[in-house]
């Protein structure tokens, strides 16, 4: 590249940056600055459901009827023979057919944030390295699938790219009902104000930019890119869940995971790789039959989860698209003073369905009480190693981080070959 055409590059991202931090929200339509990769060669995809708090695996998936573990949740039948799921589960329970549960799930940490990462990673936290959530590691290793909607989207938070870098950040959506907000040019700014504007900060920047040649500005270079290039695409439409016939929202229910569970099925029908849709406050230390409490939670998931695969089977994508429930770790079988249950990580249970996933099974077993595994224990970098296998992924390829050390994305997990179709 000329020294001409590296200034011309560098003058553009300023513009780019400018016009991120002095009040525009949405850019004029610059096509050679749209981010058109080609389509990767596989079009797998992944949902993501992340039950945070730590959701009960005895009154969900794993229950133990008639013992006194069970507590206050009573059972119901599913279309597994001989296996019963928590009366919250109605709507799951009648297609279980199309699950593979994995009960012998068990870590070794009981606190929310590190066990979330562990999750997320496959990776202890550590001080010096962050590591990427299951979302930019999909985008480094298979790429797009849509040449301009992002390849990851998180609905309600997750993990970020970590060592990977800002180019590699998933969309955050905060309300799935609002969708990508704040994507208008305001009114109040002209054009001409405008590049005023954008000349000012070009000399601001001019001496940081001639200086700043790290892999991390160039990261946030390639991140205002790709906002340009979805900002101004017509397939913004993915994100407006609004778009939906009513009666398929209702379907999803009126609970924001619900309506999280419509929007991923959009931005998957619409080509993007990956979406995570966090449930939040599974922390059920007080009152199990507190309706706003396990039982809401458990109908918000029974609700959001049955119609997402539903609508994907019906549009021919469940084939193509891995989805997976997922929690930090489980709760104690003992009912504590408050009439909830405590931490536990050494048995939780999971959930798959759909892309690369033998469905109407459950795997592993916990002990009578569901308190230890009992039966083919899985860790998370086990989990994490069936997803990436059903997508594809390599488990033994290496990312490094930018001080050398060589990462995997299951970190030695070993994929649980008996869930894999």
């Amino acid at each position: 590249m000329s020294t001409l055409d590296h200034e011309m590059n560098r003058r553009r991202v300023m513009e780019i940056t400018a016009r991120s931090l002095l009040g525009v929200s949405i850019l004029p339509v610059l096509n050679q600055w749209a981010s058109a990769a080609p389509p990767s060669g596989t079009k797998r995809r992944l949902v993501y459901l992340f039950m945070r708090g730590a959701m009960s695996h005895i009154d969900t998936f794993d229950p133990k009827p008639g013992t006194e573990a069970q507590g206050p949740t009573k059972t119901i039948k599913t279309k597994i023979p001989g296996i019963v799921f928590g009366e919250h589960l109605p709507k799951l329970a009648g297609i279980a057919n199309q699950l593979a549960v994995i009960r012998s799930m068990n870590t070794e940490t009981g606190a929310h944030g590190p066990g979330q990462y562990l999750m997320r990673t496959s990776y202890k936290q550590i001080a010096s390295t962050r590591h990427p959530g299951m979302g930019p590691w999909l985008q480094k290793t298979m790429g797009r699938i849509h040449p301009e909607l992002p390849p990851s989207v998180q609905v309600g938070g997750g993990e970020g790219p970590g060592y990977l870098g800002a180019k590699f950040a998933p969309v955050p959506i905060g309300d799935p009902a609002k969708g990508l907000q704040n994507t208008r040019q305001p009114s109040y700014l002209l054009q001409g104000q405008f590049d005023q504007r954008m000349k000012l900060a070009a000399r601001f920047d001019q001496t940081f930019r001639s200086r700043a040649t790290t892999s991390e500005v160039v990261g946030y270079d390639d991140l205002y890119r790709e906002a340009i290039s979805l900002l101004n695409s017509k397939s913004l439409v993915a994100f407006d869940i609004t778009k939906e016939p009513k009666a398929t929202q209702d379907k999803y229910g009126s609970s924001r995971f619900g309506k999280g569970c419509l929007l991923a099925s959009r931005l998957i029908q619409h080509g993007v790789r990956y979406v995570e849709v966090t449930h939040n406050s599974w922390d059920h230390h007080r009152d199990l039959t507190n309706d706003r409490n396990l039982p809401g939670k458990c109908r918000d998931l029974d609700a959001g989860l049955s119609a997402l695969l539903a609508d994907l089977k019906a549009k021919g994508l469940l084939d193509e698209t891995l989805v997976v429930v997922a929690t930090e770790f489980g709760r104690k079988p003992n009912i504590n003073q408050n009439a909830g249950r405590d931490h536990h990580p050494a048995a939780f249970s999971c959930v798959l369905a759909g892309a690369g996933i033998r469905a109407g099974q459950v795997f592993g077993e916990t002990d009578e009480k569901a308190f230890h595994v009992a039966d083919k224990d899985v860790t998370p970098q086990d989990l994490n190693a069936t997803i990436a296998t059903a997508l594809g992924v390599p488990i033994d390829k290496q990312i490094h981080s930018p001080d050398g050390r060589p990462f995997t994305i299951a970190n030695n997990g070993t994929p649980i070959q008996a869930l894999l179709a």
